[in-house]
């Protein structure tokens, strides 16, 4: 079994109305993605080798407004202020696989054959660097317990979960099969191609290599994301040891994270928020083992959120620390995406030494769940396809020093 490593980070990220010209100068910047909406994809192609060209349009970016602006820092806090929610696989269990293992074939989607489903290439990923862009997906999908319906694909190897987008992806809340500084738009032989037929929706990396490694081989590996909520991870071509890719421009992870973000009031304005990020879970893979003919599968296991009665909820051997909280009508240990509204409705105390007789003949006053609004979002400008380049078949974006994005 691979060493793997299960802990909690807390996060923060605070918005200052200070902060923009400093923040946009940082060196962190050089860690930040692009997200584009998307809203009409290439058509599927049969020859991977091909020339390709670009035929849909870049869509409308949608970041977070606080974001938008720039106006971000985030920090990890001391470890000494960190609290450590898991120590062992309570959401997941994993498994792994080597060369010699039959399994790690059987894992693998051949994308080529086509009782897979119908495969896309997306274009603008196969030719950009540091660029992500949002897919919606064919059924929910359940992360954490979460079920998502759209998720975000980056160039550098990793899939992007959280539904507040911002800028700095690789922080947490993703699913990794090798997240790197890869650049797919160095070779005409590189490209992120994707297909989703109901069951499970695959990504796969095929040829990206490494700015200023670009000689030393090209990458090839995949994730799939099934409808039961199972992951795998699956490499076929490695052709550097993971120990040595890493990068300033860009960290190394193979894993699954996941977190929630809660509001308050910042202590330097009134006018302004603080957001905290807070990394409730993380999974990390030993990158050393992470060979050709690979693989590593995730099974998720039962948590509170799937319950939906009260006597569920305390009685379910399946599940330990779970609360119900009745003015929600949720189940929840309070280590998840609804965080906030946990403590908007005074969850924990609610359900403190309750019993579910304790809430039967308040039945009539339940309230429905009410979402507090935690980010506005709002959209760029849509981008124009005004200039091309004199090879058809690759397109650059550029982030200019304001935040826009120009397609040239």
């Amino acid at each position: 079994m691979w060493n793997m490593c299960f802990s909690s980070v807390m996060l923060l990220l605070c918005f200052s109305q200070t902060e923009l010209a400093r923040v946009w100068t940082q060196q962190q910047t050089d860690n930040w993605y692009s997200v584009i909406a998307q809203q009409h994809e290439a058509s599927p192609r049969d020859d991977d080798h091909a020339h390709r060209t670009w035929r849909s349009s870049l869509g409308r970016a949608r970041i977070s407004r606080a974001i938008l602006g720039g106006e971000l820092t985030i920090n990890t806090l001391p470890d000494n202020m960190t609290r450590v929610v898991e120590d062992s696989g309570k959401y997941y269990t994993t498994r792994s696989f080597g060369p010699e293992d039959q399994h790690t074939q059987e894992l693998w989607v051949d994308m080529s054959d086509i009782r897979h489903g119908q495969v896309r290439v997306h274009g603008m990923l196969s030719n950009s660097y540091k660029q992500a862009v949002m897919v919606a997906l064919s059924f929910e999908f359940p992360f954490y317990g979460h079920y998502l319906r759209q998720i975000t694909i980056a160039t550098g190897g990793f899939i992007f979960t959280g539904d507040i987008t911002h800028r700095m992806l690789t922080v947490t809340q993703y699913i990794a099969p090798l997240m790197a500084n890869f650049d797919p738009s160095y070779s005409k032989e590189s490209t992120v191609k994707y297909l989703d037929n109901g069951e499970v929706f695959v990504v796969q990396w095929e040829r990206v290599r490494l700015p200023g490694k670009e000689s030393q081989g090209a990458f090839t590996f995949q994730a799939a994301l099934y409808k039961t909520g199972a992951i795998t991870f699956c490499y076929r071509d490695i052709p550097l040891s993971l120990d040595v890719i890493s990068s300033p421009e860009h960290p190394v992870k193979v894993g699954l994270s996941d977190a929630f973000m809660v509001t308050s009031p910042s202590s330097q304005s009134t006018d302004t928020q603080r957001r905290t990020i807070y990394e409730y879970h993380r999974v990390e893979i030993n990158i050393t083992k992470i060979t050709n003919y690979s693989a590593v599968e995730f099974t998720p296991l039962p948590t509170c959120l799937q319950h939906d009665s009260c006597h569920l909820c305390l009685s379910s051997n399946q599940t330990s620390d779970c609360s119900w909280c009745n003015v929600l009508q949720r189940c929840s240990d309070g280590m998840d995406r609804h965080r906030q509204e946990w403590l908007d409705y005074a969850c924990s105390e609610e359900s403190k030494d309750a019993t579910c007789e304790d809430y039967t003949s308040d039945d009539s006053s339940v309230s429905p769940s009410v979402t507090p609004e935690m980010e506005d979002v709002t959209s760029l400008t849509p981008l124009r396809n005004g200039c091309q380049s004199d090879d058809y078949t690759k397109h650059h974006i550029l982030k200019t020093g304001s935040g826009k994005l120009i397609l040239v």
